[in-house]
């Protein structure tokens, strides 16, 4: 087997995503929740050893969420309950009691490049400039390309969703809380708080996140070891973008190739990525 990518490993859209489990701006819902359950055991299994994956479970609340709102998924994830006004943290009345993995993604890409080379498997820097280019090196491509997806399979209904993470140095939190809305914000392993926001469709180069953004962490997790009049304040921040497709529903799907290969859709999973 053979990855082929246009961008160095911790250079892509992933190496800078937020990463916390959640089935979240993804379709179709029914079938998402039975994959994030099946992704949820196997980051659990992962996060026995942290350091090495860059997975651990993080407890904190799921701000401005209503568990009778979620789908029958979330009644399967243990300890997910629903809060009294006076339990939830900042300027909001509902939330969630969680605890979920948190995936610290240039720690977790190094272990998955790693585990592929181990078993065999080749990585490149190649681009890919059309299908047809990899189908005569192997009878089944899967086109896992996100945004460039766009031209190279053509799919005009696949938009941008653009962002902006702000590093908030902390020291050691190991909680936090997260609005369901485009504004989240993170702990990760490597003691640093993400905080930013995210906007469908526009396809201009995301900037750097608003005050207000860089702001909030010092609101909404409170109770975070390492928060609030503690943390060493704002670092760098950085763009991200991810690919969700019109109406939200991810792609997953086989089709023929000329000369008889196959080619495998697998893209557009919006922030659920």
């Amino acid at each position: 087997m053979r990855v082929w990518s246009r961008d160095d490993l911790l250079g892509t859209t992933s190496a800078v995503a937020g990463a916390l489990w959640w089935p979240y701006r993804v379709e179709p819902a029914a079938e998402v929740g039975a994959w994030a359950l099946a992704s949820l055991r196997r980051y659990g299994r992962l996060a026995r050893d942290p350091e090495r994956t860059g997975v651990q479970w993080v407890a904190g609340v799921h701000a401005d969420t209503v568990l009778d709102g979620l789908g029958p998924w979330a009644l399967e994830v243990e300890g997910l309950r629903q809060l009294a006004p006076e339990e939830v943290p900042g300027p909001y009345r509902t939330g969630l009691a969680a605890r979920l993995p948190l995936i610290d993604m240039p720690v977790h890409l190094t272990f998955l490049r790693g585990r592929f080379e181990a078993m065999g498997g080749v990585y490149e820097r190649r681009e890919a400039r059309g299908f047809e280019e990899a189908a005569a090196l192997a009878p089944v491509v899967v086109d896992c390309t996100g945004l460039a997806a766009r031209e190279l399979v053509p799919d005009p209904g696949l938009l941008p969703v653009r962002g902006s993470w702000s590093w908030w140095r902390t020291r050691g939190s190991r909680s936090g809380s997260r609005r369901r809305t485009s504004r989240r914000a993170r702990p990760r392993t490597s003691s640093r708080m993400p905080t930013g926001w995210c906007s469908a469709g526009r396809r201009r180069r995301a900037t750097s996140g608003s005050p207000r953004i860089r702001r909030r962490p010092r609101r909404s997790w409170r109770g975070a070891r390492g928060c609030g009049r503690r943390s060493r304040g704002p670092g760098p921040r950085a763009p991200g973008g991810a690919a969700a497709r019109a109406g939200g529903r991810v792609r997953i799907e086989a089709v023929p190739l000329p000369g008889g290969g196959r080619l495998v859709h697998h893209y557009g999973h919006g922030g659920a990525g």
